[in-house]
């Protein structure tokens, strides 16, 4: 019996739904899937795609309890991404759409959106990379290159259960590159569009019993470089008399980045490290909408987690336990404009502003705040499997987590009232900086049971419990009942509930003329029910279908609060609703298609309508084609259906988008070298992605059409293995 491999001249035999895993991970999970509750041979290893993201346990991707997706390496290769969001982006349910911060991505599970997107969850390797500051990635993002990811999992739905705060919309996991997945050195460059170029380079080896894998990445890149019409300066030169704006102009996405990544593993033991540092990153859009070629931002993340792991420590037990530490830093080194040179604000006379003039602040230089600050957290995780049950995994819990947020630095031309201060003063540790240093303390306990109740049904429940510093507790259950209907059809019903604890930046943000915080705000909360449907149809032909509905309650976003200010409200009630549907099919060795469409809709229950800012349908197919024994074509076209404004934004949806890639690579061009052209938005489409609408203080929308997207562009990338 054999386990089916993917060679280097071979198309890749993947499967969306039940996908292809390595083959190495084949080989070392084999024991565990020997006693694992749904029983596998060694020849389905080599057909089937697994996750431990679901419950913590290595399960069948249909069988997992929770809607979850795998994506390979060897996927990220053929769609030529360069990007984890475009990796995303194929995804059914989940959007990338971008905030005004840089242009960072949004990761917009099933319609559920905010400010800072701090609903989703990303991990790498299992542990957090979330900021205390906004609650996502940080605010000098920067993207994320794909080279060292050995494979991606996406929860859609929460995930508090297992993972705590923030798992609330959806979870995503990079797992990055082992010894076992490099095997050996590669070295690579690409060039590009926008000035970009990119090198990077990869070992993985064994010596004397120990496993290392090391990935380094380096790019740099002027970005996209498309127009904006008009923007907030626009809009106040129209009230003020100026004439400040930099409209027309061009969005500002230059950055460079430099990734490293080493990983070390020897039987029980494992430590892993990351180093991600971002610089001379634009300022998108501007911070405040208003056009800013000036401002350059860098930001660091520094991760380092061990884990000691014992699968053998008695046949009836297994333990693991983490101890991870996590910094981040973000510094201005140019100042940021939120509003242009020459800019002018204009407010009503306090004392008697019908009767006397209003006054006017001049900001010749512009009005400038430039917000730094270091993060650090520390997490302890410990859990441990009990299979001496007969039926039962038992998996209990528990946890720790320290975070800090300290040297919180501030300089500005402005004082709290947004008037003048003649020049640019630093006001770190004074009562005016943006946000006071804070830290939080959390500890958690969770117990799980994954009960097989018969040979084609099984149960998997769980609950955890949650006590933070700064609100206090909270508890989180979850219940999956798994249905082999038949050998190749699988039905699941699945109920979780999800928290997300309130940020820094939504708690205590202050002196700051875009947003407020409010220290009285409760965490908010949302309850998830799913059905879902796996069916092998024959042996080339596979699909799954999904039915969902969430409530919200106590959702958190900026709003007006009657004084002209923008302040975190828990607003009250979101409902959601809609259905996600997956195909492959494979009519032979050489060619495959991929496709998947998703409908959400999502309401405010006190308003009734629609809270807008992500599409409620979109399609995405995908064509693989080995058309001669080394060459590969892949094309992809994603379809986003038009996106609905949100609640006080008179503007028309947002057009519909469709954009087409081509990827065309070459194996072994010269010996061990492959080639690879990437094209992406092939028919050059304007995309655009939905901008904020009108606020207390200003009373159109600051963008009016929209955050234009990148046009055409392509890549040639050479990689040689060594």
């Amino acid at each position: 019996m054999q386990i089916r491999t993917t060679t280097r001249t071979a198309a890749p035999r993947r499967r969306s739904v039940q996908a292809l895993c390595l083959t190495v991970a084949a080989l070392h999970g084999a024991d565990l899937y020997a006693d694992n509750l749904w029983d596998l041979s060694l020849a389905d290893l080599g057909s089937i795609r697994v996750t431990s993201i679901a419950s913590g346990t290595q399960t069948p991707l249909d069988k997992a309890a929770a809607i979850a997706t795998v994506i390979t390496a060897e996927d990220i290769e053929a769609i030529g991404a360069t990007d984890i969001d475009q990796v995303l982006e194929t995804v059914p349910g989940l959007h990338v759409g971008r905030s005004d911060q840089s242009f960072n991505p949004n990761y917009y599970f099933r319609g559920i959106t905010s400010t800072y997107n701090p609903q989703t969850l990303m991990l790498i390797n299992g542990v957090p990379i979330t900021s205390m500051f906004v609650g996502s990635r940080g605010q000098v993002w920067g993207g994320m290159p794909v080279k060292s990811i050995a494979r991606i999992e996406v929860i859609r739905g929460p995930g508090s259960a297992l993972y705590g705060a923030d798992a609330f919309a959806g979870v995503i996991n990079i797992i990055t590159k082992s010894a076992n997945e490099l095997r050996g050195l590669n070295a690579g460059a690409r060039v590009g569009s926008f000035n970009t170029r990119s090198g990077w380079m990869q070992y993985g080896g064994t010596r004397d019993g120990i496993d290392l894998a090391f990935s380094l990445e380096a790019e740099t890149t002027d970005g996209w470089k498309e127009t904006i019409d008009s923007d907030r300066q626009t809009v106040l030169d129209s009230f003020t008399g100026s004439k400040a704006s930099l409209a027309p102009g061009s969005v500002n996405t230059m950055k460079k980045l430099v990734e490293a990544r080493l990983d070390i593993a020897n039987n029980h033991h494992r430590l892993r490290t990351g180093y991600q540092a971002r610089f001379n990153v634009g300022s998108g859009p501007g911070y405040f909408e208003a056009l800013d070629p000036n401002s350059r931002a860098e930001g660091e993340r520094f991760n380092l987690d061990y884990t000691y792991s014992a699968k053998d420590l008695s046949p009836h037990w297994e333990l693991e336990q983490r101890v991870s530490f996590y910094r981040g830093t973000q510094v201005i080194k140019k100042d940021i404009w939120l509003l242009p040179p020459g800019a002018k604000l204009v407010y009503p006379d306090p004392v008697d502003p019908v009767n006397n003039p209003p006054i006017v602040f001049n900001y010749p230089d512009g009005l400038i705040g430039n917000p730094g600050n270091k993060e650090e957290n520390a997490r302890f995780d410990f859990n441990t499997l009990f299979k001496g049950l007969d039926d039962h995994y038992i998996r209990l819990g528990a946890g720790f987590y320290w975070g800090d947020m300290f040297e919180v630095t501030e300089t500005k031309n402005f004082n709290p009232d947004t008037s003048p201060r003649g020049g640019i003063v630093d006001v770190s540790d004074t009562a005016e900086t943006y946000l006071p240093e804070k830290d939080r303390t959390s500890s958690y306990l969770y117990a799980q049971d994954e009960w097989k109740l018969t040979p084609k049904w099984q149960m998997t429940s769980g609950v955890r419990y949650d006590h933070y510093s700064d609100f206090g507790n909270t508890v989180n259950p979850r219940l999956a009942l798994v249905w082999a209907a038949q050998n190749n059809m699988t039905v699941k019903w699945l109920y979780g509930r999800a928290f997300r604890a309130p940020t820094l930046a939504e708690l205590f943000v202050t002196s700051n003329p875009i947003n407020l915080g409010n220290p009285n705000l409760k965490p908010e909360t949302i309850d998830t029910y799913e059905v879902a449907l796996s069916h092998q149809v024959m042996q080339n032909l596979s699909y799954t279908a999904n039915i969902y509905n969430y409530q919200i309650h106590d959702f958190i976003t900026f709003v007006p609060d009657g004084t002209g200010r923008i302040q975190a409200q828990n607003v009250g009630h979101r409902k959601g609703q809609g259905f996600e549907v997956e195909a492959d099919y494979t009519p032979n060795f050489s060619l495959r298609f991929l496709v998947n469409y998703s409908y959400q809709q999502s309401k405010d229950q006190n308003s009734g309508q629609d809270v807008g800012g992500a599409p409620n349908q979109e399609i995405y197919v995908r064509n693989e084609w080995l058309f001669l024994p080394s060459w590969h074509l892949d094309t992809q076209v994603t379809w986003v259906g038009p996106q609905k404004r949100a609640a006080g934004d008179t503007r028309a949806a947002s057009d519909a988008y469709t954009t087409v890639d081509l990827t065309l690579r070459k194996r072994e061009a010269w010996k061990s070298l492959d080639l690879a052209l990437s094209v992406r938005n092939l028919l050059d489409e304007d995309v655009r992605e939905p901008s904020p609408g009108p606020s207390a203080t200003l009373p159109v929308p600051p963008i009016l059409h929209d955050f234009p997207m990148a046009g055409r562009s392509a890549y040639l990338e050479a990689t040689y293995k060594f």
